[in-house]
This record gives C-alpha cells, structure tokens and sequence, in this order.
C-alpha cells in the first residue's frame, strides 16, 4: 500500500510548481489517473500518471499533452521513489515550442543534484537536500500524487518542492486548510477537500477526494488547471474560508 506531492523554456517547464498537499488514507499502490488541462475552462491538452509498485519503493510516469496557440508541449517523466515516496531519482524529457528540454536529478546525504539541457545549453547545479522534497514539472498529476502521499508522512509540514527554473531551487510549501466543498466524480457525489499552497509567492487551490485521490488543482497562471477526468466541482456560493481553529 502507499502511503498517500512563455517568456522562456525554464517559465513554461517549471512555472506552475504551486501544488499542494494534504493529509488522508491510503491508496493502492498501483494506481492511475487522467485528466484534462485546461485553459479558461476550455480543454487544452491531457495529463496522466501511473504508480507500480517495485522492489525497492515505486516506479513512476507522466505523460502531458498540451496543445494550444502560442504553446505546443510534451513531457515525459519517470521517477523512481522510496517506500515511503522519498525521491531516489528522476528523468525528465520535454519539448516545448519545438526546443528540446531533458533534466535528471538524484540526490544524497550531501546534496540534489540536477543536470539540466535546453535551448543547447548544459548545466549542473547542487541544492541543499531535503528528505521530503518533490520535483514538480508542470501539469503533472504524478507529481501531485506523490506529493499528497509525503505529506501524510509530514503532517502537512516541512514540505520542498524542487524546481530547475533558471539555476535551479528548493522552495518550501506553506499550507493552509480551507472549509470542505463537495463534487461528482464519475456522477456520484463525492466529498472534496480544499487546501492553499504558498511556494515562493504563487498561490495555488488543491481539490481532493476522501482517498487522497487529486481531482482538481488550480495552477497561480490565470485560467489554468488540471481536472480529473469525471469529476465536477460544486461552486461554492462564496470563496471558502479556513476553518476555526
């Protein structure tokens, strides 16, 4: 079972790592999911994951499609993950707009590292380690999934995101709770956790199912989003605000 994280090519790869986690049960540890990307609510491209189970912890993909004016992008990624969904290493291809992008990434005791290519350049940059830190590409429903599952772990705290943008940087997340709404998913009614991510200054929505299932993520860029496919959020009559603590 696991335990359930235009202006240039670095902006459109790793512009929208503002993703959040949670706190929730389990999911099986082969698990899947497909969504739409969305712009304005107009559909825009696909995302998908898939978690196997491995010898030594999980095995890892997404594939996103996004097809629109002013940006053709694809990206593929594999990661493989600890036991408990600690990052062992990642491999990443994209092409955006025609130019290629790759980024490979392994930490240690010592550091991150990450060696990054695009627009025919080559870099390698060093960051401080930190044990529950995610790699977040865009529209990556994967990256969410793992990203849920360490905070189960970390009680919603001392959570990284990782982000080749420019030289490469680890930003922390800061979290906060917000009022439960509620959803279909594949026509039944379905309870939905709301949570607010801070990273780095972009803000960002997370919608959640009971299982810590991802169903919806609001990216800061304006008008985009992921959306599980089969699932409708109920608009709530007014923004939700955090509960009393």
């Amino acid at each position: 079972m696991r335990k359930i994280v235009r202006t240039s090519v670095f902006l459109l790869l790793f512009g929208f790592l503002a993703l959040i986690p949670f706190v929730g049960a389990a999911a099986a540890s082969a698990q899947s999911g497909d969504f739409i990307v969305s712009q304005h609510g107009k559909p825009v491209g696909t995302a998908g994951f898939s978690f196997t189970a491995a010898h030594s912890g999980y095995d890892s993909t997404s594939l996103v499609r996004v097809a629109m004016q002013g940006l053709d992008y694809a990206l593929s990624k594999t990661e493989r993950l600890t036991p408990d969904n600690r990052l062992k290493h990642v491999q990443l291809s994209a092409a955006i707009n025609g130019s290629a992008v790759t980024v490979v990434g392994a930490p240690d005791e010592a550091q991150l590292l990450l060696n990054i290519s695009a627009n025919g350049r080559s870099s390698t940059t060093r960051l401080d380690p930190h044990p529950a830190a995610v790699f977040l590409p865009d529209f990556d429903p994967g990256a969410l999934e793992t990203l849920l599952a360490l905070a189960v772990a970390q009680n919603n705290r001392d959570l990284w995101a990782i982000s080749p943008k420019g030289a490469g940087s680890v930003a922390s997340i800061q979290l906060a709770t917000y009022a439960d709404e509620q959803g279909t998913l594949d026509g039944q009614p379905i309870s939905v956790h709301h949570l607010v991510a801070t990273i780095a200054g972009a803000v960002t929505d997370l919608f959640s199912g009971p299982e810590n299932q991802l169903l919806q993520a609001e990216l800061p860029q304006p008008g985009f989003a992921l959306v599980r496919k089969g699932f409708v959020l109920t608009p709530p009559a007014q923004p939700g605000a955090p509960p009393q603590q």
